[in-house]
């Protein structure tokens, strides 16, 4: 029987914390109709009620230990010891991403600006942009894997395409996750996040095409 890491004690942790929150929700949380989803500009332009939010922290939290677990097991089985690494860092990331998500559904539909129909205006941004910080500052370092990274099937193909496109994909989510949250509190909305959006799909369609140019020039390359 694998024994719990620190990262698999976090990750249940988190989900509990999660679980936690929608529980309270759920029995406490505001009788009257809450916002659950919001335009580009920040205006709720759907409602529900708490025990619909409840569900999907809930389903946040369950989504957190599935992936933990499977990230982990992973590792537990990776024989070599720097694709181990690269999971643990891989499994890390997931659990960071989940808590920040559950903490962002939350405090979207509950806040007191939220309950009056508006998000802060740069809020969305905001956490786009934390979200491409901390992926960012750890994707270049994360094994193979089928749950976070630049998975085509050229980077299954070639260790090195895996190791470069996610490098490159690294940088570039983490310059611009710095520049969204430098500019969320004053860029004009939803201007602002519609420009990181596009940011991000370039450099997703970049990171796709540095995994194909490098699996082509690879030696070692599998082949299809």
């Amino acid at each position: 029987m694998n024994r719990l890491t620190l990262a698999d004690t976090a990750a249940g942790i988190v989900s509990l914390l999660i679980l936690t929150a929608a529980a309270w929700v759920a029995i406490y949380g505001p009788a009257a109709p809450i916002p659950l989803h919001f335009d580009a500009s920040g205006q709720a332009d759907r409602y529900g009620d708490r025990h619909e939010l409840a569900a999907a922290l809930a389903g946040l939290a369950g989504l957190n230990l599935l992936v933990a677990w499977m990230t982990g097991r992973q590792a537990d089985a990776a024989a070599d010891p720097i694709r181990q690494k690269g999971l643990r860092r891989g499994q890390w990331l997931s659990i960071i991403i989940m808590g920040a998500t559950a903490a962002f559904v939350a405090w979207s539909s509950l806040s007191p600006a939220a309950l009056t129909g508006a998000a802060h205006p740069g809020g969305a941004m905001a956490f786009l942009a934390f979200i491409l910080l901390v992926a960012g500052a750890v994707l270049g370092r994360v094994g193979p894997n089928p749950f976070i990274g630049v998975k085509t099937p050229w980077a299954y193909k070639s260790r090195l395409a895996w190791d470069r496109s996610n490098r490159l994909a690294g940088r570039l989510m983490f310059w611009l996750g710095a520049l969204g949250l430098i500019a969320s509190p004053f860029a004009a909305q939803p201007t602002g996040l519609i420009a990181l959006t596009i940011g991000v799909l370039i450099a997703a369609a970049w990171s796709v095409f540095e995994s194909w140019r490098v699996w082509r020039a690879d030696p070692e390359r599998q082949p299809f």
